[in-house]
């Protein structure tokens, strides 16, 4: 599963490694570095059986991080946290690698960092059923932090949108993603680089709204879309006046295309959460 989850999701990146000469980068939402914005929102780095990995995620309790399913399934020891707005602009991370990868990160190995236990929903479907997706896990941490959390959108929120209303409806996405570079060789593509590994937030507007998916379409040409999603910005939070909404589960590998996002505005998941972060 872990194998298919990195060849189609935007959101999971063995990234800690991957660095490109590139000229100046865009980043690939096509937003803005976020600063102290959004102070709430956290990177999240774990190790599973396939390698190190990293994600995004929103604070909802001093004690709770909201993420993607497939940023907490299969994790393998602690999950690392850090609610900085700017990682690195260049490699390395500066994070630590686990003692032990069979294991993944320890208490010994995350001593003075923030850090914490990863939980799955039970409901994930593992993306093969879009209406009962439910790609919603948390990172219940050892102790208390005091950066702001944010609240969940009431149950329904995006089905009180009348359906002309949903291409007009703005969400903003926030993520620690990659962005898009040119290389200085070879073809002239942008591809996907990881650094700077900063915070970044980006205005998008609504495609679809299913049972469990709603979808934006990514595009970084401002004359054509406001941006979208890439990778290590699966997790992350989506909100809707100040709300969130939701969380950024897929998108396309060359992060130009159909963005998907998992709603949390679902009593079934909110029940979970509420239930889970005991």
């Amino acid at each position: 599963m872990r194998k298919k989850l990195i060849a189609a999701l935007a959101a999971l990146t063995a990234a800690f490694g991957l660095a490109f000469a590139a000229a100046p980068a865009q980043a690939s939402t096509g937003g803005t570095d976020d600063g102290n914005a959004h102070p709430g929102v956290a990177l999240i780095v774990f190790y599973t059986a396939e390698g190190r990995f990293r994600c995004s995620g929103s604070l909802i309790s001093p004690t709770v991080i909201l993420t993607a399913a497939h940023c907490t399934d299969g994790t393998l020891g602690r999950t690392l946290v850090s609610f900085d707005s700017v990682i690195a602009e260049q490699p390395p991370s500066g994070f630590p690698n686990a003692a032990d990868p069979s294991v993944g990160y320890t208490s010994t190995d995350l001593a003075g960092r923030i850090s914490g236990t990863a939980v799955t929903d039970p409901a994930f479907s593992n993306f093969t059923d879009k209406n009962n997706w439910n790609d919603v896990g948390i990172i219940k941490l050892d102790t208390p932090v005091s950066q702001p959390f944010y609240p969940l959108a009431a149950p329904g929120t995006l089905d009180a949108l009348a359906p002309g209303d949903v291409p007009k409806t703005t969400v903003t996405a926030v993520g620690y993603g990659a962005q898009l570079a040119k290389p200085d060789s070879g073809p002239q593509r942008r591809v996907p680089v990881s650094y700077p590994m900063i915070r970044r937030s980006v205005d998008m507007n609504l495609q679809s709204v299913g049972p469990q998916i709603f979808t934006t379409h990514a595009n970084v040409n401002p004359a054509q879309g406001t941006g979208g999603i890439c990778s290590g910005d699966s997790g992350g939070p989506v909100f809707l006046n100040g709300q969130i909404v939701g969380l950024t589960s897929f998108g396309n590998k060359n992060c130009l295309a159909l963005d998907g996002l998992q709603r949390v505005d679902l009593a079934s998941i909110q029940s979970w959460i509420a239930s889970a972060s005991k």
